[in-house]
């Protein structure tokens, strides 16, 4: 077989192969086989009919028509590989020239991974904000642990903000009641916000035993954004009482002694939080520059279909949001224009980093071991809520673990190159990345280097 690559883009291939006819021989005699097997021909068993009598039966152009459907998959990928080309799509295949008992030619156009010339992207340069953990952010996360221990007790007297009120409530439209939109017995703080618009304002001053009537808009439904009825009556009103922030608070609340100690364990964790998101906003920005480094050529085929499955993810979150798209436009007050110029340029960017990623992971000759390849599962299972077992099994009954593979490989190729950039906050300091942990502390390097170290004993002493 002889194949011969005429680049038409950047992005975009056409093969062409040669085949002599006696390399088409396996796939004739298999060709002649499963014709046998599939017509009756009187004075022959099934499956044993001789090729010259299925030629005088079905025709010689159905056994070569037969044998060249199953070559050709074959066919196409040894060229491929002949040629060191790496598909991203189905392939226009088309028949230029079958001669019987001589040769078969035939052309493939296909997608195909860009080249990519990679840039030296040691020591890129980024900034991130800095970070900050103010006394007002300490305060309200203490502040929140109390609301926790907090006990609601009943009072004969007007809701205020911060109280707690038992309501029923329902919303109607044009006298008929709304479907979905009617609750008894509900526990709502007064001032939280976040439910219906007017329902705080409504319930400010109402005391158990009274109801009343306000306009609003639901959230959700068959007829989100639109003008309802919202009756409201209020059945108990409850004030939060919370607990004295003490030493003894501290000792229920946690496993500290001190309100102090509980403070300062407060205060460390949302640094190590911060911590977390400074190294997450790095990620961003260093591969936000190597895209500003790199030009990808990217094939259209690869874009539409990302497009497309990007749009059903939206459009499928809105469904579950009862909202349809014009209504989410509205509330972002975006253009429909602006809103796919926005989801390309999101596109375009993902997929031109996918390529660089790999490119990168391809030049470090980076892996992916089992138990990285477990962890990622159990991550992504957690992230969509489901159980790690089934989302685990479903990944491998519908072939997306090369897909869970590519997303590791990348986000070590990421990280590799995250690691040797000089990232600094907004007032010039450092960032330390390397020896971050996944909860948010910094680690030692000569603690890491003596773990590594102790590892190595205990193998050698294992092999003794």
């Amino acid at each position: 077989m002889k194949s011969a690559v005429e680049t038409l883009s950047p992005t975009r291939a056409k093969l062409t192969v040669e085949v002599p006819f006696e390399e088409l021989k396996p796939s004739l005699d298999a060709a002649y086989k499963k014709i046998a097997q599939q017509i009756n021909v009187p004075g022959f068993r099934r499956g044993k009919v001789p090729p010259m009598v299925i030629d005088r039966q079905v025709g010689r152009g159905a056994v070569l028509d037969e044998a060249i459907n199953e070559a050709l998959p074959k066919l196409y990928v040894e060229a491929l590989q002949a040629n060191e080309l790496q598909p991203l799509a189905q392939p226009e295949i088309d028949i230029t020239k079958l001669a019987d008992n001589d040769a078969l030619e035939f052309t493939a156009e296909v997608d195909v991974r860009p080249e990519i010339t990679l840039p030296d992207y040691d020591g890129i340069e980024v900034t991130v904000d800095d970070l900050a953990v103010t006394d007002e952010d300490v305060e309200e996360q203490v502040q929140n642990l109390r609301e926790r221990f907090a006990t609601l007790n009943e009072v004969d007297r007007a809701a205020a903000e911060g109280d707690f009120v038992v309501m029923d409530l329902k919303a109607s439209k044009d006298g008929e009641v709304v479907e979905g939109a009617e609750v008894s017995g509900m526990s709502y703080q007064v001032g939280k916000g976040g439910m219906l618009e007017g329902l705080d304002e409504a319930l400010t001053g109402m005391k158990a035993g009274e109801e009343t009537t306000f306009a609003s808009q639901l959230v959700g439904g068959d007829v989100l954004g639109e003008d309802v009825d919202v009756e409201v009556k209020v059945t108990a009103v409850k004030e939060q009482e919370l607990p004295e922030l003490d030493d003894d608070f501290a000792q229920t609340a946690s496993e500290f002694d001190t309100v102090a100690e509980l403070t300062a364990d407060v205060r460390t964790r949302l640094e190590r939080g911060k911590r977390l998101e400074q190294a997450a906003a790095a990620r961003d920005a260093v591969l936000e520059k190597l895209l500003d480094m790199v030009e990808v050529p990217l094939p259209d085929s690869v874009v539409a279909e990302e497009l497309t499955a990007r749009r059903e993810n939206v459009q499928q979150q809105l469904a579950y949001a009862g909202m349809t798209l014009e209504q989410y436009l509205d509330s972002e007050e975006q253009t429909a224009d602006e809103f796919e110029a926005d989801l390309e340029k999101r596109v375009r960017d993902a997929v031109a980093a996918q390529f660089i990623l790999d490119e990168v992971a391809k030049k470090a000759e980076l892996g992916v071991d089992q138990q990285e390849l477990s962890e990622h599962v159990f991550q992504r299972a957690q992230q969509s809520g489901q159980n790690p077992d089934e989302f685990a099994r479903h990944m491998v009954e519908h072939n997306h673990i090369p897909e869970m593979v590519s997303e590791v490989v990348r986000g070590k190729a990421l990280a590799s190159i995250v690691e040797t950039a000089k990232v600094t906050d907004e007032s010039g300091n450092h960032v330390e990345l390397q020896n971050l942990r996944p909860d948010g502390s910094i680690g030692e390097p000569e603690d890491e280097a003596a773990e590594a170290a102790e590892d190595a004993t205990d193998e050698s002493t294992e092999q003794a």
